[in-house]
């Protein structure tokens, strides 16, 4: 007689709020709140930040009973297949990111990755895309655009990587997106109005989601004559040259 075919579990993409104001949980589904609160097992980019968005979910187990597991830079090399062994095994899996929805600009592609590999099912949660917000709101080209992720630190790679990007935007006519960390967003802002041509449109989203989001597209021009602070926000910028 046959074995029955082995049930294995889902993996669930966790979309995590940029700050837990109180507005968070108006953006995601009663019914996709539920599953997360069902969920044992989660992998997660930072421990502290993932415990504190369980709490914020009120899951009916005490935390400490959770099996969390990171995964971001600092993870050895080979652990990605370790982490699915519970989903093989039937569990489903909650994956976030330290902010914002998992696998995008995220260590967590390397997990949906292999879990493709594995024929495991991957369910995308719904929840706030900063990156399409932000291009949603600019005015920009919305037919054609491309994600970059995060710019170089290097100061002399971020500029010739601002001026890459413009180049590539007026050769295609394709909105060009990219996010920054906190403590560099105002770097890359005054980098941009000085490298950029005056003409060229530059749009800065800041705490996209939260009460004091901003949202604004204006020419370098524009931007050089009247600069804003934008230093400690989470920051998604755009260009169409």
């Amino acid at each position: 007689m046959s074995n029955p075919e082995k049930t294995i579990g889902k993996i669930f993409l966790m979309p995590v709020p940029l700050a837990f104001d109180g507005l968070w949980a108006q953006s995601v589904p009663p019914h996709q709140l539920e599953q997360y609160r069902s969920l044992d097992y989660f992998v997660v980019e930072r421990a502290k930040t993932a415990r504190a968005f369980l709490g914020q979910l009120k899951h009916p187990k005490p935390i400490a009973q959770l099996n969390l597991v990171e995964l971001n830079e600092h993870s050895p090399i080979g652990v990605v297949e370790q982490l699915l062994k519970p989903v093989l095994e039937g569990q489903n899996l909650g994956l976030m990111s330290e902010a914002g929805c998992p696998a995008v600009a995220d260590p967590g592609a390397d997990l949906v990755a292999a879990a493709h590999k594995k024929n495991i099912e991957v369910v995308p949660g719904i929840g706030p895309s900063s990156i399409l917000m932000a291009l949603m709101a600019s005015g920009l080209n919305g037919q054609r655009f491309a994600f970059e992720g995060y710019l170089p630190a290097d100061k002399a790679q971020r500029d010739q990587a601002l001026k890459e990007l413009e180049k590539r935007s007026l050769q295609l006519k394709q909105t060009q997106l990219w996010i920054e960390t906190p403590y560099r967003s105002q770097a890359i802002f005054q980098a941009a109005c000085l490298m950029l041509k005056p003409s060229t449109r530059l749009t800065v989203a800041c705490d996209i989601s939260l009460s004091s989001e901003l949202i604004k597209t204006k020419t370098i021009e524009q931007w050089a004559a009247k600069p804003i602070d934008i230093q400690k926000r989470l920051t998604v910028f755009g260009l169409l040259g």
